[in-house]
């Protein structure tokens, strides 16, 4: 079983999340913020990934820590979940087109931590949500998961939209990235002999 669970408990922030990378996508996601919780299950549901998450931040100065500190939970419990990432196909990338919105990812498991991100919002906030909070979250993630990551908007006008595409864009690329490649059982992924 790939599962893995991550306890987090900062000054600001108490995170539990736990995954199983060989679920159905189901979702279970607590955070006090509803726009993060919703773009969470997002994630969840199209990576495939199961994901329960519970998070309890200092909501009262806003929503940076939390969101971070997720992100840097799921990152870890993604590195945990692999082990020695023998048989994956390591790899993923996705092109997510979602009303107005287009956003690219592709992305490697490479325990090479690399953030590209060309990600523009034209609204500082959706809803009570601060925009800028969405990349805060893949840094985390990739710092913290080992990902090279690059994620680009190709097109978009509403920024629920954007935001939105980006979250599914990057869950169907993990979604390939951690799958078992039948053609690579038992093998790592790289002529270095580790990742």
């Amino acid at each position: 079983m790939r599962i893995a669970e991550v306890t987090r408990k900062t000054a600001e922030t108490e995170i539990a999340l736990s995954l199983n990378l060989d679920g159905t996508g189901k979702y279970d996601v607590t955070t006090g913020v509803g726009f993060f919780d919703h773009m969470m299950d997002q994630l969840a549901r199209h990576s495939l990934i199961d994901i329960t998450l519970r998070a309890k931040g200092d909501l009262h100065v806003d929503d940076h820590h939390t969101v971070e500190d997720a992100g840097i939970a799921l990152g870890q419990a993604l590195v945990k979940a692999l082990g020695d990432k023998t048989g994956i196909r390591r790899y993923g990338h996705f092109n997510l087109a979602m009303d107005d919105a287009q956003v690219a990812c592709a992305l490697d498991l490479s325990a090479r931590p690399y953030l590209v991100w060309n990600v523009p919002f034209p609204t500082a906030k959706i809803g009570t949500f601060d925009t800028e909070l969405v990349r805060e979250f893949f840094q985390a993630l990739s710092t913290h998961g080992g990902i090279t990551l690059h994620i680009d908007m190709i097109h978009g006008l509403n920024s629920h939209h954007i935001a939105e595409a980006t979250f599914k864009a990057v869950a169907r690329s993990l979604r390939m990235a951690v799958e078992a490649d039948p053609r690579m059982s038992g093998i790592l992924p790289s002529t270095k002999g580790a990742l």
